[in-house]
């Protein structure tokens, strides 16, 4: 699944989806995208040149993916650490460094030195906070455990369709869930959610809407199964924070302390979905720019992967890889996850 013709469709489907209104980020398709051209200039490059292997090639291009994507270089790196890579760093670490920069200053030349999310006002850090950013991470990373058991089980009934058309069909139905929410229930189920987040950031009213943290976890799980190219982290992320300002409305804080929480739930809710704390804490440091919350983010990604371990052992990620090898190896077999 690392070819030109991949590029090709990842690009379109992509698109399709993103203006179709789907519920999904440009993160999942662009690692993807990456990590296949990565591949094909590694083939490409004569024989007399040094090569690295084609799997550390396809894992450095996932993570210069990932660093352009977002504009963040460092989470670029730690996200192929501790995500993707099981070999020794030092063994690619100048390769992968390279990449990763030269991709994030190819981002900045052709958008600017942006960050994703921009500069959140995060004061009136306190101890006290301590006792909200857990039950925020405990929330969201039980939530997000659930989301990636309603992906599995999504698509195992997908997998079940045999027949083009009741594929077809089965599509529809998915598409027809979400248009309907958005048209009649909340129209917050569109989209990536990096809209939300602003709003939720740098808003004055941080009282959600009822049905945003509802719509944020439902948009993403029906817009992720139905087939096209999209990244459940931006929706992961925007999902978070929705859950941490509907459970900041419970307490008497003030608009940067619920601020805090947000960005807490932003990386409960991204671990529990990648298993990948560090990874989490470092894409939302560097998409707000504000270190001096780094304890509570690293604090939120702990707690979200211990409670999500707690509802599901496995990854979303490992277990759909699992279940792809056995849909090619078995086509006849049903999948259990």
């Amino acid at each position: 699944l690392v070819s030109f013709r991949i590029i090709v469709v990842k690009i379109i489907s992509s698109i399709i989806l993103v203006f179709g209104g789907g519920a999904v980020g440009r993160e999942g398709p662009t690692i993807h995208i990456a990590g296949s051209i990565f591949r094909l200039v590694n083939k490409a490059l004569p024989a007399k040149w040094p090569k690295l292997t084609e799997r550390m090639m396809i894992l450095t291009g996932s993570a210069a993916g990932l660093a352009a994507a977002f504009n963040t270089p460092l989470g670029g790196v730690v996200f192929a650490i501790e995500e993707l890579g099981k070999t020794h760093f030092s063994t690619f670490r100048t390769t992968l460094l390279t990449a990763v920069i030269i991709a994030g200053m190819t981002a900045q030349m052709l958008l600017g030195p942006y960050l994703y999310l921009g500069y959140p006002n995060a004061s009136g850090l306190v101890v006290a906070l301590t006792a909200p950013v857990l039950l925020v991470a405990v929330a969201v990373g039980v939530i997000g455990a659930f989301f990636c058991k309603g992906i599995l089980l999504i698509i195992a009934a997908k997998r079940k369709q045999r027949t083009f058309r009741s594929q077809v069909f089965f599509v529809l139905i998915l598409s027809l869930v979400i248009s309907l929410i958005g048209f009649w229930v909340t129209p917050t189920i569109f989209g990536s959610g990096k809209g939300i987040m602003v709003n939720l950031l740098f808003g004055e009213n941080k009282a959600p809407d009822l049905l945003l943290a509802p719509a944020r976890v439902i948009g993403p799980l029906v817009s992720f199964t139905s087939g096209g190219a999209g990244g459940v982290f931006a929706p992961a992320l925007s999902g978070g924070a929705a859950i941490g300002a509907w459970i900041a409305s419970f307490f008497m804080l003030t608009p940067d302390q619920a601020n805090v929480l947000m960005l807490a739930g932003m990386v409960a809710f991204l671990t529990a979905v990648t298993r990948s704390p560090f990874t989490s804490s470092i894409l939302v440091l560097e998409m707000t720019d504000r270190h001096s919350l780094i304890f509570f983010l690293m604090f939120a990604g702990l707690v979200g992967y211990a409670s999500s371990w707690l509802v599901d052992k496995r990854s979303l990620y490992e277990q759909l890889s699992e279940g792809y090898v056995k849909e090619v190896t078995n086509p006849n077999e049903p999948t259990t996850e």
